[in-house]
């Protein structure tokens, strides 16, 4: 028997537009939404090659690089970080990784899968790791990988002394695994100073793109360790020598690895020449600018940020304490109701814990930062007013 076409596609594809102010995805701007309508290419054309050549540019200024191997991976933020496990972890390897949140237990996820040998160094609650708990950690464990997180989405934790931690990492020789999803842009990041040998984001996040491509790179180090693993990379669609290739990262010509999806990279392209043209340092100040704002309206406004120590807060994405008696949920569906505005609740270790609030790309402004303090407040006493009522 042949199944009927389902009635809902009968109908035309409705989006709402929605305020974008949880954890990621922010909202794109419109040149780059306007990039997303241009004719899809196909990606061995050399229209399309130009555009990879152009974000190649445009990444390694954001991570401010010169490694050669410097590329995007086709998927999204966590693909980025099997990208780097799979291609720089082999069967026994010992991988240290520092758990702010919630990304370290997702790195040592991917790792088990490889057969590495999974070592952590663990934070207290709400705190960013010390440079010395990292090198009693070093001592300890003798890795061959060390991976953390810059920001931390889950807690809202930044963490401090990246440029210390890279200099450990060469006198222990070892690898340097930084994931900066969600700090990019947003903070200060120096790939090749700070001695960083694989670091990936997120292009949802600070770019304002559309998830879904993922910006990596490796530097000289970490790439002469892949060409001398004793095994084969166990993902083909991972293997940065491959991808790289794609990518023309390699004195060898291009080749076909995978159907890259133009569209992405319309949108990707655009976003990077507009933080190109704004420039790294003005968008940095002024998501910082921005999370100062919200985080001096929350207090005003009888809250409490999560994150103990102020240079420990992540200014992308904030973590605020869900006061006593409030049920996260109704808020955030109180305000995506009336107000179609995203506020995200915590996760991982946060859940039930904390509101999340991103500022982030073209949501890093003072006018989205007082709208979000405005409806969060008159959510919270909203829900609480309801809740009285019943009593």
């Amino acid at each position: 028997m042949e199944l009927p076409a389902p009635e809902q596609l009968k109908q035309s594809l409705y989006v709402p537009n929605k305020t974008l102010m949880g954890p990621g995805p922010s909202n794109c701007t419109q040149r780059v939404l306007d990039s997303l309508s241009n004719p899809v290419l196909g990606h061995m054309h050399p229209e399309c090659f130009e555009i990879m050549d152009d974000i190649k540019a445009g990444v390694k200024y954001l991570f401010q690089t010169k490694n050669t191997a410097t590329m995007c991976i086709s998927g999204s933020g966590t693909a980025g970080m099997e990208t780097a496990f799979v291609n720089l972890v082999e069967d026994g390897d010992v991988v240290l990784l520092a758990c702010t949140g919630l990304w370290g237990y997702r790195a040592a996820e991917m790792v088990k899968r490889l057969n590495g040998d999974v070592r952590y160094v663990e934070s207290r609650f709400g705190h960013a790791l010390s440079l010395k708990e990292i090198e009693f950690a070093f001592e300890g464990h003798k890795p061959q990988v060390f991976f953390i997180a810059q920001g931390d989405s889950s807690t809202g934790i930044l963490q401090p002394q990246l440029k210390e931690i890279g200099e450990l990492c060469e006198k222990y020789k070892c690898l340097f695994v930084v994931d900066t999803v969600a700090s990019l842009g947003g903070v200060e990041f120096l790939m090749d100073a700070w001695k960083v040998d694989m670091a990936y984001t997120g292009s949802q996040k600070v770019l304002g793109a559309p998830a879904g491509i993922t910006p990596v790179s490796f530097s000289d180090r970490a790439i002469a360790r892949i060409r001398a693993r004793k095994s084969y990379v166990k993902s083909y669609y991972f293997d940065a020598l491959l991808v790289g290739q794609c990518w023309n990262c390699f004195d060898t010509p291009r080749i076909y690895h995978h159907t890259i999806s133009s569209t992405l990279l319309y949108g990707l392209r655009e976003a990077l020449a507009q933080f190109c043209a704004l420039g790294r340092k003005n968008v940095i100040h002024r998501h910082q600018e921005c999370s100062h704002r919200l985080q001096c309206g929350v207090e005003e406004i009888g809250l409490e940020m999560f994150v103990v120590k102020a240079n420990d807060r992540l200014p992308t994405v904030n973590t605020i304490k869900v006061p006593a008696g409030v049920e996260w949920q109704k808020v955030s569906q109180y305000a995506m109701r009336k107000y179609k505005l995203e506020i995200s609740g915590g996760l991982g270790p946060t859940v039930d814990q904390v509101f999340r609030i991103g500022l982030m790309g073209a949501n890093a402004t003072y006018e989205r930062v007082d709208l979000v303090l405005n409806i969060l407040h008159e959510a919270i006493q909203s829900t609480k007013f309801v809740e009285k009522s019943k009593i």
